[in-house]
């Protein structure tokens, strides 16, 4: 192990080339520096940012004919930040990372990665809102979707021996999950609202289980996520395009509104919204209690409407989030050695490298609500 180790040759990596246009190519084998670390991807789970990235104008990769100001990076870029591997190299500066060791990969980029000077974020620890904020799989040279990625020391995450590759690949899902709940303020034996069965809503509530919640309600309007958020747990899953009929009156309830108050006292303390649709941030800001939390989860693609008025009168709380940071992983590293929770069934298929575009992205635009996480497996000849 040099200070600096020539490319190994080439390496399969599914790249982003424009919207729509994803491949996987052959591409050159980066140099593991002195400060980083080369990881054997295992497996990489394919997210809703990758999908939105493939689909959608850009929010996280470069736009086209641009460079990531930070990284340098351009299109066509290698994608996926839900990473798991074994390493293969280790540079010369750095410790506590064998070769050979199980790892998990936190994707997150910030001022150390660059030398730079540690913005106000970052000296408190909270490098997810870095100034100069970037990403494995999105947004610099490595992605996760490849045969192999070469990082930084920062982003490294021992795996305990009692953790499977497949399910360190989820460590980042949970990390944002875990970030959410922690951020909202969340305690032991509180209720909660989960507004939506998606990955990240399924990952929440798979979390609270673990932060003790009391009881958990989750919204869905599809079959299959219903069906996933009662095998997760939920206490309750309600549908909140099934009007129900006041028989009283004749007027038609909120089904969401209805069960929460049917559940608990004055509302629920946290709401988390992993939907951002204007009708879940209105059901989020009637559904809480009085001095509660609303904590939005999602990314947004326009802005909704607020009346600060449902927030100042009931002294509520609006919070939001994104990504997560070290603490966040280790909590959720601890939680998948525990095996308390079956985090494994969020893995709903494997498909190899090879075939990543029609049965991963497009299966996910084909059939979205029938998978929480796929994962993409490197094949085995690459």
């Amino acid at each position: 192990m040099s200070a600096t180790t020539a490319s190994t040759g080439t390496i399969q990596a599914l790249r982003l080339h424009a919207k729509k246009d994803i491949r996987v190519d052959q591409i050159a084998s980066l140099p593991c520096n002195s400060d980083e670390v080369r990881v054997q991807i295992a497996y990489c789970g394919v997210c809703g940012s990758d999908l939105h990235e493939y689909l959608s104008d850009p929010i996280f990769t470069p736009a086209p004919g641009t460079k990531n100001k930070w990284t340098g990076v351009e299109l066509p870029i290698p994608l996926g930040h839900e990473m798991s591997g074994t390493v293969t190299e280790v540079g010369n500066d750095v410790s506590g990372v064998q070769v050979g060791q199980k790892v998990a990969i936190n994707p997150a980029l910030d001022d150390r990665h660059y030398g730079a000077e540690l913005c106000s974020s970052c000296k408190t620890g909270k490098i997810n809102i870095c100034k100069r904020f970037a990403t494995y799989g999105l947004s610099a040279p490595s992605g996760g979707f490849s045969t192999e990625v070469v990082v930084k020391r920062y982003n490294i995450l021992p795996l305990p021996d009692n953790v499977p590759l497949k399910v360190g690949a989820l460590a980042e899902p949970l990390a944002v999950a875990w970030h959410a709940i922690r951020l909202s303020g969340f305690q032991k034996g509180q209720n909660a609202l989960v507004l939506g069965a998606g990955p990240i809503g399924l990952a929440i509530l798979l979390l609270l289980r673990v932060w003790e919640a009391g009881k958990v309600i989750v919204t869905e309007v599809t079959d299959a996520r219903k069906a996933q958020a009662a095998k997760f747990g939920a206490d309750l899953v309600v549908n909140p395009l099934q009007k129900i009929l006041d028989g009283a009156e004749g007027d038609e309830l909120d089904p969401v509104i209805n069960a929460v108050r049917s559940s608990t006292e004055d509302g629920v303390d946290v709401a988390f919204d992993a939907t951002g649709l204007q009708s879940t941030l209105d059901t989020a800001l009637k559904a809480t209690r009085p001095g509660g939390t609303i904590f939005n989860v999602a990314i947004h693609e326009k802005p909704l409407q607020l009346n600060l008025n449902d927030i100042a009168c009931f002294e509520k709380k609006l919070l939001g989030g994104i990504c997560y940071t070290y603490e966040d992983f280790e909590a959720v590293i601890k939680a998948m050695s525990s095996g308390k929770i079956p985090f494994e069934q969020m893995i709903t298929a494997v498909v190899p490298l090879s075939n990543a575009v029609d049965g991963g992205f497009e299966e996910l635009v084909r059939n979205k609500a029938k998978h929480v996480k796929i994962l993409i497996q490197p094949d085995p000849a690459s």
